[in-house]
């Protein structure tokens, strides 16, 4: 089995990261120098790291999802995303803030702060969606879109990866306190 967390960061990927350790499954989390190769043109090293691991989630995976549909033929792919681009995009703001410029998110979106370009991010954000969508649409079986806002959980995920649900209550990752 191999399911790839393919939402773009601050989606909830942590989240679902989570939910694939608590699941039992020996999970890969999100990896920059990846990320970096793949920018380089390298998608190799990301190749050996998915051979390895089952489940994915975050940096580089949601930028090669058809890559990693064309050499996993069986593996399934999650598309988390926030209630609306604007909850997205403030939370890509706020979390900016906390951690300063990063070679990541210039690498990703274009630009290393996203204050000032919140309209191109949020069409970055609404195009990746209709593209992983309209990659899986004559196999909705390979996809499952999650948002972890509404009543998305468990038994979704779990019916779409073929897990029991836990008895563990369903984690929420890196939330602020203010819940977003």
């Amino acid at each position: 089995m191999k399911v790839f967390g393919v939402g773009l960061n601050k989606t909830g990927t942590t989240t679902l990261g989570q939910c694939f350790k608590l699941l039992g499954c020996r999970h890969a989390p999100y990896d920059r120098t990846l990320l970096y190769r793949l920018h380089e043109g390298d998608p190799e090293p990301a190749f050996a790291v998915a051979d390895k691991f089952e489940t994915f989630e975050d940096w580089p995976w949601p930028l090669m999802f058809k890559q990693l549909d064309a050499r996993y033929p069986d593996a399934k792919f999650v598309l988390t995303e926030r209630s609306s681009p604007q909850k997205w995009i403030d939370s890509l703001k706020n979390h900016s803030e906390r951690s300063g410029t990063e070679r990541v998110r210039e690498i990703a979106y274009g630009h290393p702060m996203p204050r000032g370009h919140e309209d191109e991010l949020m069409a970055f954000y609404a195009a990746h969606g209709r593209a992983v969508r309209e990659h899986f649409v004559d196999r909705p079986e390979k996809l499952l879109v999650s948002c972890w806002e509404t009543e998305s959980r468990w038994h979704e995920l779990c019916t779409f990866v073929g897990k029991d649900v836990p008895e563990t209550p369903f984690p929420h990752a890196n939330q602020r306190p203010d819940g977003s």
